[in-house]
């Protein structure tokens, strides 16, 4: 009974969302509502079984999204983005342009979310296109796959932070272990596959040039470099440190303080307000204005990933999660396969790859903290791997890569949607490999 009706509310989340158009959060509210009813929940309690998932998912990743949207945001206004692409084609030399964009997109991806990341990328990749007289597809997928990787795999992004929070995962381990398998899967989704695509017929709409900063205006290229790749740099810096001392000195405890990932960003915004904003001539209302800007641009991740603890608080006030952990061990799946199935499954439902993430976690959070064999870090990526599988017509990244670059949803599904795919099917078979690794 249980089983059917988390099965239901699932079918009512895609109805709702992919069918009605139904806002995602109060799609998710009015799911946990109807949940909480259904497995239980007395009346005078599901509405604070709701509101206490809620807030403490909201809690956990609050800082870490708004302060990476406002590093990001500080990024590409201060033309750091502009610096960092011009810096790697200028290196690499046309012939190996592709590899170029594809570092590129990955140096990128990691402070700015996955739209703004896709939007501020296109620009150059249609200028390279342009000037010399290249393959939009061949040249632009690459860039587009690493971006699809730091959004699915790697913090500070919404859904692998969250589930970091709700798998009680390690920030930093996650990040690394995140980049061992963003390599290949970049690698293989990006230059090997985009080679097949050379035939397609692309002609990118001229309207989505966008006009280049002056090159005096720009900040230098180690500033640039260092500024976006600071909350990495902590983030792994600290998690070494701590992996080989484990002492409980001051300068210890003071290390695990400076490296806890709310705190990393706030000192990477700090020095990125510095460096890509005072430094650069803007004054304080100037940049206050971008990182105001960059809170609104993820209002509505914020609510969605809230909504979506609402979920998982009535699953467990009502002990639905236990049941559900129980009935997954009987179908004696591996874990971590059983993790990436559900979210893919959810994925090709809704189109969201958050949602998808987020909504698995709230199925498998008590399975994965009950079990000690399962490693939360590689659950985290397993299960943002699955929510990558087969973007496709009710996804709104499929819809902009078919926009910008002008395709036919037939050459955008042999495309996208099988970069997608092949980024999600590497990943978890990395998964599996770490697995018997560490």
């Amino acid at each position: 009974m249980v089983l059917l009706t988390i099965l239901f509310c699932i079918i009512l989340l895609v109805i709702l969302i992919s069918w009605l158009k139904i806002n995602p959060f109060v799609t998710f509210i009015i799911v946990s509502l109807t949940a909480g009813l259904m497995l239980g929940i007395p009346l005078d309690k599901v509405t604070k079984s709701v509101e206490k998932g809620l807030g403490d998912t909201f809690g956990a990743i609050a800082i870490i999204i708004c302060v990476g949207a406002m590093i990001g945001k500080l990024v590409a206004a201060s033309g750091a983005a502009q610096r960092i692409a011009g810096v790697l084609v200028n290196g690499f030399g046309i012939k190996h342009i592709q590899w170029a964009l594809m570092l590129v997109g990955f140096i990128i991806g990691i402070p700015l979310f996955y739209e703004t990341g896709f939007v501020l990328m296109i620009p150059l990749i249609f200028s390279v296109v342009y000037r010399y007289k290249l393959h939009a597809v061949y040249i632009g997928l690459p860039m587009l796959a690493a971006l699809s990787v730091t959004h699915g795999f790697l913090p500070p992004h919404p859904s692998p932070t969250a589930l970091v929070s709700i798998f009680h995962a390690n920030m930093g381990k996650t990040l690394i272990y995140g980049l061992m398998l963003a390599i290949p899967a970049i690698i293989i989704a990006g230059p090997i596959l985009s080679r097949t695509l050379k035939k397609i017929e692309v002609h990118p709409l001229a309207t989505f040039i966008a006009e280049e900063m002056p090159e005096d205006e720009l900040p230098s290229t180690a500033n640039s470099f260092l500024t976006a790749l600071l909350p990495v740099i902590l983030l792994i810096l600290s998690t070494i440190y701590l992996n080989f001392d484990h002492s409980q000195s001051s300068f210890h405890r003071m290390i695990a303080f400076i490296g806890d990932a709310p705190i990393v960003m706030m000192i990477s915004l700090l020095v990125a307000i510095y460096t890509l904003g005072i430094r650069q001539g803007m004054d304080m209302k100037l940049v206050g204005g971008n990182l105001a800007q960059a809170v609104k641009d993820v209002s509505l991740i914020l609510l969605i990933v809230a909504g979506s603890g609402a979920f998982k608080g009535v699953l467990t006030d009502s002990g639905a999660n236990k049941d559900i952990a129980a009935l997954l061990q009987s179908f004696h799946l591996q874990p971590l396969v059983l993790g990436w199935l559900i979210a893919a499954i959810i994925r090709i439902s809704l189109g969201s790859a958050t949602v998808a993430g987020l909504t698995t976690a709230g199925i498998i959070s008590s399975l994965v903290l009950r079990d000690p064999s399962i490693n939360p870090n590689l659950m985290v990526l397993a299960v943002g791997a699955g929510s990558l599988t087969c973007s496709h017509l009710n996804d709104g990244g499929f819809w902009l890569f078919k926009e910008y670059f002008n395709l036919s949803i037939k050459d955008t599904l042999r495309s996208w949607t099988v970069m997608e795919t092949t980024v999600s099917i590497i990943g978890l078979a990395g998964v599996l490999i770490l697995n018997h690794i560490v």
